[in-house]
């Protein structure tokens, strides 16, 4: 793969051409963009892959629980089209994992999808009218406007160590970082030290707020019915991941004994695969991340299908939490 990309690197050259002049013609308004009329907060990256969007929108929905909230996705992965405003009808695969994720989770929130933000943001105002719509990865959705930006960045996969596609993994180049109002180092180590936070500053060479998040496990696992304590379990355990970095999930919860499977982020589930986890299941609990449960569910026995949540800390969390709210007002 490194000498296929490098191979690409030529492609990677147009391809920094092309976006850099779409970027360049929406700055200077040749290219026009709807702007959003309510509050608006756009949670993104530069990069493809997980740099861990959904937990922090989570974060978003608990920190702004007093006001009327609502999340707009594109909905990957779904089966249908258009905007879709979630009700007790929708599940995955209609409105795509994450979103169901959003609205299984929090019922004081509207929960839409539509891969046209644009109509999702005009319809969310006709039929729902919230006080802030909370965009799941538009960063790169020029057609509109947002009021607040927030960048995440991988801290394993620094933008600022990247390079654009198809040689790296960057989505545009890492001078859309200027578009962020603060940036969220994620997936960071629980122990960071003062002194490697200002090293990746200095690297990212912005102007804005850069804060630091780590992962933080719950300890017991969950379904739809009943709850187990990760540290009392004895039963052998299948693990199941679909997404886009797997490693410190599985770290969590591989003891001696268990099996894990590993598929590609968003992974839609096959009849065939699912009777191939029912097989390898046997005598043991599933566990497996709060998305891959949501396509899962239904399908798989409940008796022995978990799911292990997990919520983002976030270093300074008093300055972050007041720069949010004083945006939302």
């Amino acid at each position: 793969m490194n000498f296929l990309r490098k191979l690409l690197f030529p492609l990677g050259f147009i391809y920094w051409i092309v976006t850099y002049l779409r970027n360049l013609f929406y700055d200077l308004g040749f290219l026009k963009s709807y702007t959003i009329p309510m509050k608006s907060i756009v949670v993104g990256n530069l990069s493809v892959g997980g740099t861990g969007k959904t937990p922090h929108i989570e974060y978003l929905i608990r920190l702004l629980r007093d006001k009327k909230v609502a999340t707009l996705s594109r909905g990957y992965g779904r089966t249908t089209k258009g905007f879709i405003l979630a009700d007790a009808t929708v599940d995955a695969t209609t409105i795509g994992d994450e979103p169901f994720q959003f609205f299984s989770k929090f019922k004081n929130i509207a929960v839409a999808v539509d891969g046209n933000r644009t109509n999702g943001i005009q319809q969310l105002e006709k039929l729902v009218n919230p006080e802030v719509v909370l965009l799941d990865d538009a960063f790169q959705h020029r057609k509109v406007t947002a009021g607040f930006y927030v960048l995440l960045t991988d801290y394993n996969h620094l933008f600022a160590d990247d390079f654009i596609l198809p040689f790296g993994n960057l989505r545009e180049p890492s001078m859309g970082k200027k578009r962020a109002d603060l940036i969220i180092v994620t997936k960071c180590p629980n122990d960071i030290t003062d002194l490697a936070k200002e090293k990746i500053k200095q690297k990212l060479k912005v102007d804005v707020p850069v804060y630091f998040s780590h992962i933080v496990y719950d300890e017991m696992v969950y379904n739809a019915n009943s709850q187990l304590r990760l540290a009392e379990m004895n039963q052998s355990k299948l693990i199941i991941a679909g997404i886009a970095n797997p490693t410190s999930f599985i770290e969590k919860l591989k003891n001696e004994g268990d099996e894990v499977l590993i598929y590609s982020d968003h992974h839609e589930f096959s009849a065939q695969e699912i009777e191939t986890i029912k097989a390898r299941a046997t005598n043991k609990i599933i566990i497996t991340t709060e998305k891959d449960y949501m396509r899962l569910q239904g399908k798989i026995d409940d008796a022995i299908l978990y799911y292990l949540p997990i919520k983002v800390a976030l270093d300074n969390t008093s300055q972050f939490d007041k720069t949010i709210l004083d945006y939302v007002g």
